[in-house]
């Protein structure tokens, strides 16, 4: 049982040889990482896995037995190469028979746009056995959850979708809070205070990121802490660690938020 203010993870596995090849660039690890942002989840890992079921078995089970939560994405389509399914259910030990409700979620789309039913298709409605459906309100084909584990589409709107349909049933953590401080000054400058103060606040994660294109040097650093009284007393002290930079620069300070 997940408790109250208990540290809430996730991992995610990006499936697909397409991604790997760089034929399809992903957005889906960017749609989750603002999903378990806003859900307070700590997404701390994800893979990418070609379409190789033991490459999937394998990342499956090890993130499963490590966090709260996993998310997967592409591989349960139609055709010969979406083994998504058929991995997870390796995964689990169990069967992947025609789920009948997926199957009647299919088939009814189908209907109102004169779609054929064919062998190909029904792959769509293998679910493994004792898995839960996701809703898809896009093209009705759905995902499932099996255990802690949530398989997705790899499409971005559906995966979307399927976010949507999810969020209800997940349990967050803590809301992070966030800090960002801009530096008029280049990361060696602030590279060694920043990692001192960090130490100092191990529970807020500080980040340097330099930003390129600007007309003048800039770096940000962001802050976070689900601890919004630590989070302001740490991005006190790096403000004023900024401000010091400024100073023996001669620069003048631009906007924070």
């Amino acid at each position: 049982m997940i408790q109250d203010n208990q540290r809430i993870t996730a991992g995610m596995i990006v499936i697909g040889d397409e991604i790997l090849s760089g034929r399809t660039k992903d957005v889906n690890i960017g749609a989750v990482a603002d999903f378990c942002t806003d859900l307070g989840i700590d997404l701390t890992e994800v893979r990418i896995v070609s379409d190789d079921m033991d490459s999937i078995v394998e990342a499956v089970n090890a993130l499963r037995s490590r966090f709260t939560y996993v998310f997967t994405s592409g591989g349960i389509g139609p055709t010969h190469d979406d083994i998504t399914a058929d991995a997870i259910a390796r995964a689990f030990g169990v069967a992947l028979p025609i789920n009948a409700q997926a199957r009647e979620m299919l088939e009814s789309r189908w209907k109102q746009t004169g779609t054929e039913v064919n062998e190909a298709r029904l792959r769509m409605a293998r679910i493994p056995e004792g898995a839960d459906l996701i809703v898809n309100s896009v093209s009705a084909a759905p995902g499932f959850r099996i255990g802690n584990v949530h398989v997705m589409a790899g499409v971005p709107v559906i995966m979307r979708a399927m976010l949507e349909a999810l969020a209800p049933t997940l349990k967050g953590g803590r809301k992070v809070l966030s800090v960002t401080i801009r530096a008029a000054v280049g990361e060696g400058t602030v590279g060694g205070p920043l990692g001192r103060l960090q130490e100092e606040f191990p529970d807020v994660k500080m980040g340097s990121y330099p930003q390129m294109g600007r007309d003048r040097v800039m770096t940000e650093l962001v802050l976070r802490s689900a601890d919004e009284p630590r989070l302001n007393e740490a991005a006190a002290r790096v403000r004023d660690m900024v401000a010091a930079a400024h100073a023996k620069a001669g620069i003048m300070p631009p906007d924070s938020e």
